[in-house]
């Protein structure tokens, strides 16, 4: 089952666009609506005509069109979509997507939508593997957008190579797989705990670390996307809100995520804490700047509420419960203790050791460890990493908890 009605079909000007009224029949038959938007090139390949009546909708391919009847239909188009492909998706499109340029219809309507973006692209091998493409690839997939990888094969050019367009069929497959709900995860109420936590010194400072919550996030968004009902506790982040069926606690101290934790805990069959939350907080804190009169500053602190430990005080048996694990040294030894210790079903660790992983980056390297299970994973984006640890527990957690 699979909570996508409504798709919007973006077509950018390759000659694979001749394949996209297939793609259309595929979604049709499917059940879900699609509101083509391509750009005007796209039209020298597959006919306007040929789009609305697959598509029974009116094409978006001019902003200051008069079909539309007003000039924001990127805005008013985006408004019911549950996601958006662009198929082909040229050199072209994802440069412009890349560096945030919207000047046609296309370009405005994938800047203003703010959901599940796919792209599959589709261009001559050398134009694919360009330095400057594989660039924009790259800060694309950073930001969460989905590549369908491109075949190899014969091409317009007569070559034969990597770049041809996904067949619509395998297209079509991967994007509604997405959106399908696992039933093992649908309808389970899940807490996902993610961010910093800032421990104020005074009104302009405070105590904190570098986590940037995109893992805590993507996590929430992976249970989402299988049917869960995804409560997310969200230490102060500069990311883009959560998808609206997930419920948003805003936090900033560790006591306010102890308070917030512990208050939805009960309710829920399954707790991620991916929260970075400060183990330190000043045991004062001054209501006024403190102002730099002599050349130290001490400060007394003091431990804050170990949030993992009370929850596995309070755990049920039909209660999992996950924790995170970044460390520096003594890795395997340090995580196992605490997924003991804190009484967890599972511990997720990374290491600061290993490059591009850890605060900050797009992409994170882990090993998930049960009190039988070590499973290493490689360097991926945090948003595949996600998708991996909901099949993880999904696979093993659910299933041993339910015996």
């Amino acid at each position: 089952m699979s909570d996508l009605k409504h798709i919007i079909l973006g077509i950018s000007g390759g000659i694979a666009a001749y394949k996209t009224p297939s793609l259309i029949r595929f979604f049709k038959k499917s059940g879900i609506q699609v509101k083509v938007v391509c750009s005007k090139n796209s039209l020298s390949f597959v006919t306007p005509l040929t789009l609305e009546t697959l598509s029974e909708e009116k094409i978006y391919c001019d902003v200051f069109g008069q079909s539309e009847g007003h000039s924001t239909g990127h805005i008013s188009i985006t408004d019911k979509a549950d996601a958006m492909i662009v198929a082909p998706a040229t050199a072209n499109i994802i440069a412009k997507y890349a560096a945030g340029i919207a000047d046609d219809a296309l370009s405005t309507t994938l800047i203003a939508f703010n959901k599940p973006v796919f792209m599959a692209p589709a261009m001559n091998t050398r134009m694919l593997n360009n330095e400057a493409t594989k660039h924009n690839i790259s800060i694309l997939q950073s930001r969460g957008v989905q590549f369908i990888n491109s075949e190899n094969g014969f091409l317009a050019c007569g070559h034969v190579g990597d770049g041809r367009m996904a067949e619509p069929e395998e297209i079509f497959k991967q994007i509604v797989q997405h959106f399908e709900h696992d039933p093992r995860i649908k309808g389970k109420k899940v807490l996902v705990a993610a961010g910093p936590t800032h421990e104020a010194i005074d009104p302009v400072r405070f105590i904190g670390n570098y986590s940037s919550g995109k893992m805590g996030y993507a996590l929430a968004e992976a249970f989402r996307s299988k049917g869960a009902e995804v409560t997310l506790i969200s230490g102060p982040v500069s990311i883009n809100p959560p998808h609206p069926a997930i419920k948003l606690i805003k936090v900033t101290s560790a006591k306010q995520m102890y308070d917030a934790c512990l208050m939805e805990f009960p309710s829920t069959q399954i707790t991620i804490m991916a929260a970075a939350v400060a183990d330190f907080a000043p045991v004062e804190t001054s209501d006024i700047k403190i102002k730099k009169i002599e050349n130290t500053l001490n400060l007394k602190l003091t431990q804050t509420p170990d949030i993992l430990f009370h929850l596995g005080q309070k755990k049920t048996k039909s209660q999992i419960l996950v924790g995170f694990a970044l460390e520096t040294h003594n890795e395997t030894e340090n995580a196992l203790a605490k997924l003991h210790n804190k009484q967890l079903d599972c511990i997720v660790l990374n290491s600061l050791q290993d490059k591009e992983s850890g605060f900050e980056f797009d992409t994170n390297k882990v090993t998930i460890f049960t009190k039988k299970i070590q499973l290493p994973l490689p360097l991926k984006l945090k948003t595949e990493i996600a998708g991996d640890i909901v099949s993880f527990i999904a696979e093993h957690l659910i299933k041993t908890n339910s015996r």
